[in-house]
């Protein structure tokens, strides 16, 4: 949505601590134009902010920074009612430092596996029996959740990503027919599309909210970063309270066709596909932190709100802004950088003659002004950045939120 309106809406209600623990035992073992940074806030119903947890019931010493608000239910959640991540005894979490493969292969068997015997066969070259952290990276290499190098290290010690953690906390959850889907997203002719190794983790877990949307973009992490502490929590701690509801919603993507298309609409779904899980920026329209000098208004972090991953995906190169070193192909005109402008582009079209590669525009307050867009896919489906969802994702626009506010479409393509 429209920078100036400051607005979100929630994807899903959060259920009470109880009615999620019993969901756990159910389904687990135990900017207008170039030079301008105007940006736009997204769309979908707003996610609310977890409870308020007081200091004196979280015991650690070193989670009072108002920074940390965000993960504090989690963190009692993970390190105080339960013991996964109770790793530098009870007075101190620290939130703010790097979290670790070991340590966070501690937590997600601790939560999702407690029980699981090791694997004998499985070893690695820089652990022994006797580490601390070898039965924990046993478990986790034998369920798939975690992988070893490919000259059979663990590292232990290295901090753990975004990537990681989605992807593990995503296997350990009864999502598997729903990755497989993701991986086969293809067309109706029997193409299917290149896209980056764990591409259909990253997306399960930013629908299911697995990633903090942080109000402050520079906090915001892509795919590749290392998380914090605090950022695993509340991970670990989303994951966990996901309910059979919340894993019901997901069912559509066992099974992606998209129309067949020409192999140059091809090339902008496959170079979408890349960016799945990248952060909402809002005025991001760049994949990571821009440079000096850079033309469209600076950001702190690669990402992209609703119309910057417009201009990411298909804009022409045009008064500075140009991307296609990155990209491969040269893209079409898109004259404006807020969607309201966008959305006077081309053609009117409507949500029945829409297709792959058209610029679909939506009017979430109802009153008139277009404030949101996203590109059709094909079939219902639809590349978008939005506040909602934390960031890039692919998503159903014939149904829902989606459909309610749909205004038309617009053809950019030649």
């Amino acid at each position: 949505m429209d920078r100036s309106t400051g607005r979100t809406r929630p994807l899903r209600r959060l259920a009470a601590v109880s009615a999620l623990i019993l969901s756990l035992a159910l389904i687990t073992p135990v900017q207008a134009g170039a030079g301008v940074t105007d940006g736009e806030d997204g769309t979908g119903m707003p996610v609310p902010a977890p409870p308020r947890v007081s200091d004196a019931s979280l015991r650690f010493t070193d989670v009072g920074d108002s920074s940390l608000s965000f993960a504090r239910t989690a963190i009692k959640y993970v390190a105080v009612d339960r013991q996964w991540m109770t790793d530098y005894g009870t007075e101190r979490f620290r939130p703010k430092i790097q979290e670790t493969r070991g340590l966070f292969a501690r937590s997600v068997v601790e939560a999702f596996a407690p029980t699981e015997a090791t694997d004998p066969d499985i070893t690695f070259t820089d652990l022994d029996r006797s580490d601390p952290f070898w039965a924990y990276a046993n478990v986790a290499v034998k369920l798939g959740w975690m992988q070893r190098t490919k000259d059979g290290a663990f590292k232990a010690g290295s901090p753990v990503t975004m990537m990681a953690v989605h992807y593990a906390l995503v296997s350990a959850l009864p999502l598997g027919a729903e990755v497989a889907g993701l991986d086969a997203i293809h067309t109706a002719d029997d193409y299917t599309f290149e896209h980056p190794a764990k591409f259909a983790q990253i997306l399960l877990g930013m629908r299911l909210h697995f990633r903090y949307n942080h109000p402050s973009e520079g906090a915001d992490v892509t795919p590749q970063d290392p998380l914090s502490r605090a950022e695993v929590a509340f991970s670990l701690w989303s994951a966990a309270t996901t309910t059979r509801y919340d894993i019901a919603t997901l069912s559509k993507y066992r099974d992606i066709t998209l129309p067949a298309i020409a192999p140059y609409k091809r090339a902008f779904v496959e170079f979408g596909l890349k960016f799945v899980g990248y952060p909402y920026v809002w005025g991001g329209d760049w994949y990571q932190k821009t440079p000096s000098g850079y033309c469209c208004g600076a950001q702190p972090q690669g990402g992209f709100d609703c119309s910057g991953l417009m201009w990411w995906d298909l804009k022409e190169p045009a008064g500075g802004y140009n991307n296609r070193s990155i990209r491969g192909y040269a893209g079409w005109s898109i004259p404006q950088r807020a969607s309201a402008d966008m959305a006077g582009v081309g053609k009117k079209i409507s949500y029945g003659g829409a297709r792959p590669g058209d610029l679909m525009f939506y009017d979430g307050d109802n009153n008139g002004t277009v404030d949101h867009v996203d590109v059709f896919l094909g079939n219902g489906w639809a590349l978008d950045s939005s506040s909602g969802q934390g960031g890039v994702t692919i998503l159903r626009v014939g149904e829902g939120w989606y459909n309610d506010h749909f205004v038309h479409a617009r053809s950019v393509m030649n």
